[in-house]
């Protein structure tokens, strides 16, 4: 059907956009995309029929599923959706083709079955418990202790995650996420890992890592801005500002939690705490880190995108490493938590030629409704690049002090806010 390898992959929201995927993967062979159904699917459908080969997956019937890849001779399956994981592991099964096993993936899936397993393979010692309902919280508090994180068993994003400090407050957290209206099953109560001074950066850094064939190589380390709390990620950044020794720590740490988690094929983005006793695991994700393609793209650097194709097709890419000539960064302004609906942006023809500034992008169109809650999402950000780690924060803070957005409250009240304002502590209800 094909002259080229075909690499099929299961499309979801993720950490890589339709253009993205074929851009990425056409230089290997031919990409198919694999629509999971839902409004997300219907609303790039027509982009992706105009792009690339598109095949609408069966939610019920995975069997019918990996039917219709196997019409279009796949060489190669791989997602860029965490929550997509579990079914490509399935479809590749079926198919016989090489990705992370259904196994592996329960264990990047399931943050309270991770921490066990390397605790139990000696890759990392965090005190973990699981939480499935409110009378759990006495037995967590005795086990993990104070301070801790509390988040969901299965999530991304940074969704409902919470510093607990107050014993009162956590039980109180706990009932509330695990109700109805708070969205959850079943959570994980974790040790909370204090990091270490990192100045202006912040104190924790994810390792990018490729896997053919149980062979583990790292071929990024990926800096980040200071979290918003209460775990809100605003932004990530290359190279890294971390000494050497540092550095050949954390893939250390790395490379000993792919093992432990027995993964043979695929991309994964380890996300690490700098303690003052060295890189700690926050948690190991089985596929490509967000925002990869855009430092990529400002650094001039290999495509992550093809490089992910490339392991799916079981191409040896030891030798790839990133190139970290130059500081690359994408600084994010968050979404406020209360929600809402966007308005418009001020100051962006000023904030745009700011020396050092890429580009900025808004990825709503005015009257767009903004998701409540406290994750990790986008109202903007800005790329751009510098010659060190000092000169790119003055290009961000000019910007910053250029920008501004106008979004509508749920209430109906209309607030211009600045960056700054955006980044505020958020208020979380409980009870």
């Amino acid at each position: 059907m094909y002259e080229h390898p075909v690499i099929a992959v299961v499309y979801d929201r993720g950490s890589a956009f339709p253009l993205e995927i074929v851009e990425g993967l056409a230089a290997l062979g031919t990409p198919v995309l694999a629509l999971w159904p839902g409004d997300h699917a219907d609303e790039v459908a027509p982009l992706a029929e105009e792009l690339a080969p598109v095949v609408r997956l069966d939610a019920t019937d995975l069997d019918a599923s990996a039917r219709l890849l196997a019409a279009h001779a796949a060489d190669a399956i791989l997602t860029f959706s965490e929550s997509k994981l579990s079914v490509t592991a399935e479809l590749a099964g079926r198919l016989g083709l090489p990705y992370h096993s259904p196994a592996t993936v329960e264990l990047l899936r399931d943050k309270y079955a991770q921490r066990r397993r390397l605790r139990e393979r000696g890759a990392d010692s965090v005190r973990s418990f699981a939480v499935r309902r409110p009378g759990d919280w006495a037995a967590a508090l005795a086990a993990v202790g104070l301070p801790a994180v509390l988040k969901p068993r299965c999530g991304e994003s940074s969704r409902s995650t919470h510093l607990v400090e107050d014993a009162d407050r956590g039980a109180a957290l706990v009932a509330e996420l695990l109700s109805g209206a708070g969205g959850e099953n079943a959570l994980v109560l974790e040790e909370y890992l204090r990091g270490r001074d990192c100045g202006p950066l912040g104190d924790h850094v994810s390792v990018e890592s490729a896997v053919t064939g149980g062979r583990v190589s790292h071929w990024a380390v990926t800096g980040k801005f200071p979290l918003e709390p209460p775990f809100r990620e605003v932004g990530h950044l290359r190279p890294a500002a971390l000494a050497d020794a540092e550095r050949a720590a954390a893939l250390d740490v790395v490379t000993s939690a792919l093992h432990a988690l027995d993964i043979t094929t695929g991309i994964t983005h380890t996300e690490l705490k700098l303690t003052a006793d060295g890189p700690r695991i926050i948690e190991v994700n089985g596929r490509l880190g967000g925002f990869q393609p855009q430092l990529a793209r400002l650094s001039g650097d290999f495509n992550p995108v093809t490089l992910a194709g490339r392991v799916a097709l079981g191409e040896d890419v030891s030798q790839v490493r990133a190139d970290d000539r130059r500081v690359v960064f994408a600084r994010v302004v968050p979404i406020p938590p209360g929600g809402g609906t966007y308005v418009r942006v001020h100051g962006l023809r000023d904030a745009l030629a700011v020396d050092g500034v890429e580009r900025i992008v808004i990825p709503h169109l005015p009257g767009a409704r903004l998701p409540v809650g406290v994750q990790s999402a986008e109202l903007a950000w800005v790329e751009g690049t510098a010659t060190d780690h000092e000169s790119m924060q003055q290009v961000i803070r000019r910007v910053f002090s250029l920008l501004s957005f106008t979004v509508t409250d749920p209430d109906g009240q209309q607030r211009t806010m600045t960056p700054e304002d955006l980044a505020a502590p958020v208020p979380v209800p409980v009870g």
